[in-house]
């Protein structure tokens, strides 16, 4: 083997120098880089976290709004079927007065006549027909009261 010279044993121990120097810069560059890294991992860590609770939260509120708002339709459906119901109840008391209204006429001579016949204390003796005394303006057969029936309805109403 060649023996080395003293120049080129410095210029190999320099250039080892330089490369540990630059071994040295490398090892610190990549431990403030991985420092680095694992800071941001952490940020990152954190705002995905917040971001997830931020959701969470949104999803609990959207969740509570939607209970409420299935709660309110459920009342109001419930008032709706109330209303309904009572709907129909008017329905049926208004054809009952509607029916009312159109006896009216009838019902309006018929009170009439018995106001008439509370004011006379003793009718006057007569033969009797259909086991009824005749009476003026009291009809004896049913042809008698339907002309009165459509006189009264028909010659009132409106």
């Amino acid at each position: 083997m060649s023996a080395l010279t003293p120049v080129q044993i410095k210029e190999a121990n320099a250039h080892l120098a330089a490369l540990h120097h630059r071994v040295a810069e490398l090892e610190s560059t990549v431990r403030e880089q991985a420092e680095s890294l694992i800071r941001k991992d952490e940020q990152y860590r954190a705002a995905v976290r917040e971001i997830a609770d931020s959701r969470d939260r949104e999803i609990f509120e959207l969740q509570k709004r939607l209970t409420q708002s299935e709660e309110v339709e459920q009342r109001l459906i419930a008032s709706i079927k109330e209303k309904d119901i009572e709907l129909d109840r008017l329905r049926h008391h208004s054809h009952l007065l509607a029916q009312m209204c159109r006896s009216r006429p009838v019902l309006d001579a018929l009170v009439s006549v018995m106001v008439e016949a509370e004011g006379v204390t003793s009718l006057p003796t007569s033969e009797e027909c259909n086991g009824l005394p005749k009476v003026p303006d009291y009809p004896q057969s049913e042809d008698d009261l339907d002309s009165d029936i459509e006189k009264t309805l028909f010659g009132t109403t409106v």
